[in-house]
């Protein structure tokens, strides 16, 4: 199974928009994404001392099922982005 992982570091002139990320932008991830997307998660800061605002997970079978449909939604997730942050994330991609 492949993850894949946006993190939105913390910086002194950061912003993030958590109940826009997991009520909206994450839903529609999903939607756009459909069944090739098992799941999804998002993981929020518990306090400003934390060195990232939030994280976001996504679940794929495969890689090869990730490349097959992510990139045909890519420029409308990535044009999401700046309707809840002012932060460029990283994205890493692990096998679980």
């Amino acid at each position: 199974m492949l993850k894949v992982s946006a993190l939105y570091p913390r910086s002194s002139d950061s912003n993030f928009d958590i109940e826009y990320y997991k009520n909206s932008h994450m839903p529609m991830v999903k939607k756009l994404l459909g069944d090739v997307c098992i799941r999804t998660e998002v993981e929020g800061a518990i306090s400003a001392e934390q060195p990232f605002h939030a994280m976001g997970h996504v679940y794929f079978e495969s890689m090869e099922s990730f490349q097959n449909h992510y990139h045909e939604h890519a420029d409308t997730i990535r044009g999401d982005i700046a309707n809840y942050t002012n932060i460029t994330p990283v994205v890493q991609m692990s096998q679980v």
